[in-house]
């Protein structure tokens, strides 16, 4: 296809002629580069998070971490003197995220809103839930955290040693919950040969009728059952 070179058309086809440059002509000044953000514990934790969220818990080192912010990875270490210390802070981060009960509520709906909160904080962070799972949160902003928990469970069964057992009883379920909603049965490894559905249907009967209710969209229902038949526990304990 031919092209017009028409007046019309010219300023389409041909670049115009460059102005020449005349003595007093100076170069343009370059724009000054944008001032970037300074390193920081909280940015640091911030991007830490992100890359745990992305890739995984077993991906994140100070090397990735430092092409993310930008900055070589000795620059994190004058925040965190080391890996663990990271590690510590991004748990701290998730705990303090934990919605506190209202205090106007009963202690049994204080318990109960206390049960859903730590659930809620698994869900936002579930590719760093295996870790804040199994730490032991003897930081100040853990301690707290477990030491207000306890004084919950307190409120409704006074008996220090029931109590303590009650604790240890209700971080059983929620610990157990929030790992199988967020990486647990659904996420795990296969068998390197599993069954077919064909095998299941004709020999795990009760497993075929149970199945669907294992799905999603009936989790909240089946934390709900559980969380019911702790909190009515407490209550018998409570009034014996």
């Amino acid at each position: 296809m031919a092209i017009s070179t028409s007046a019309a058309n010219y300023d389409r086809v041909v670049p115009p002629p460059r102005r020449p440059r005349t003595a007093d002509a100076r170069p343009a000044r370059k724009r000054p580069a944008a001032a970037r953000e300074p390193l920081s514990r909280e940015r640091i934790v911030q991007a830490a998070l992100a890359l745990v969220h992305a890739d995984g818990l077993a991906q994140l080192s100070t090397r990735r971490l430092g092409q993310r912010l930008g900055c070589e990875a000795m620059s994190i270490y004058h925040h965190f003197p080391s890996k663990a210390h990271l590690l510590d802070a991004l748990v701290d981060h998730a705990i303090a995220s934990i919605d506190l009960p209202p205090p106007q509520l009963s202690p049994l709906e204080r318990l109960r809103f206390t049960c859903y909160a730590y659930r809620a904080m698994a869900h936002r962070f579930p590719a760093l839930y295996p870790l804040v799972a199994i730490h032991r949160l003897n930081t100040p902003t853990g301690v707290r955290y477990i030491d207000s928990v306890v004084a919950s469970i307190r409120a409704v069964e006074p008996d220090p040693e029931r109590a303590a057992r009650q604790f240890r009883a209700v971080g059983y379920y929620l610990t157990g919950a929030s790992l199988d909603e967020t990486s647990g049965y659904a996420k795990g490894p296969s068998a390197a040969e599993p069954v077919s559905e064909a095998y299941i249907a004709e020999h795990c009967k009760s497993l075929i009728a149970a199945a669907p209710y294992f799905q999603r969209e009936h989790w909240d229902a089946t934390f709900e059952f559980g969380l019911q038949a702790m909190i009515a526990s407490f209550e018998r304990d409570a009034s014996g």
